[in-house]
């Protein structure tokens, strides 16, 4: 009799999840997908939110972080973005391998470009093991509040899955208010404004900005945020143009091809 198969890997959190006494877990052990997870893929009512479903497919396969082997809900969704981005390539890896096929679209031609992605070369940010870290912005143009204040210092947390679920059908119905939304919930700071009147305003903070305000925040979350690098820069096989854009992920959990 062979060597039973190895279904379950332990992998490094780029963030790490902070419990109540403060201490920093970054150890998971991932167990391959199997059919229950293959029917979560399939249910309709998860896939109406991204955000449901990758809490659930990471509760159901993550088997403990560091010491802690009760993996709930609550904690998976409790994780950063970064975090649970991982921890959905290393799941996709150990259970169909390190490629995916990949298709990207020229802006300039419109032809598709076929790529066979490898990714275990995609690069991992990592934070240091203070957890979580703040990301902090200085707006050109800032925001101008109705007494004519304005205000140039933004800072945020890193969105988690709390966020990812709560604003998963704005983003379906409206890019730029499901980004306005997520960023509104991960504010923490704005200049010396109180805290009761930021989150009163809300969504109308990250509305009024300008444009190039807004650009801002968008270059320091790429430049700052821990976790893997999901951009690409490509050259159109068709036209030369070069193609800037994000790792095309829609068959991600789809079978890989037969050779």
């Amino acid at each position: 009799m062979g060597n039973r198969p190895t279904r379950e890997f332990d992998f490094e959190l780029p963030v790490g999840y902070m419990d109540e006494d403060g201490r920093v877990h970054r150890t998971a052990t991932l167990r391959k997908m199997s059919g229950h997870e293959e029917a979560m893929l399939a249910d309709r009512k998860l896939r109406q939110n991204a955000g449901k479903l990758v809490t659930e497919l990471l509760t159901s396969c993550t088997k403990k972080l560091d010491d802690v082997t009760s993996v709930n809900r609550q904690l998976i969704a409790d994780l950063t973005s970064a975090d649970r981005n991982y921890l959905l390539l290393e799941l996709r890896k150990i259970t169909f391998g390190e490629t995916i096929e990949a298709n990207y679209r020229c802006p300039a031609c419109g032809g598709t470009n076929h790529i066979l992605e490898e990714l275990d070369e995609l690069p991992v940010n990592r934070a240091d093991n203070g957890g979580p870290p703040e990301i902090m912005v200085e707006l050109e143009d800032g925001y101008e509040d109705k007494n004519g204040e304005v205000y140039t210092t933004m800072s945020f947390r890193l969105p988690t899955g709390v966020d990812e679920e709560k604003t998963a059908n704005i983003v379906k119905s409206n890019a730029s208010r499901g980004t306005n939304a997520l960023l509104s919930r991960c504010m923490v700071g704005l200049g010396d404004m109180p805290t009761n009147r930021r989150e009163a305003l809300g969504t109308k903070i990250l509305g009024d900005l300008t444009m190039g305000d807004r650009a801002r925040i968008e270059r320091a979350f790429r430049q700052e945020m821990p976790g893997v690098d999901l951009t690409r820069e490509l050259t159109c096989e068709h036209c030369g143009s070069p193609i800037k854009t994000t790792l095309d992920m829609k068959s991600f959990f789809s079978l890989p091809s037969a050779a």
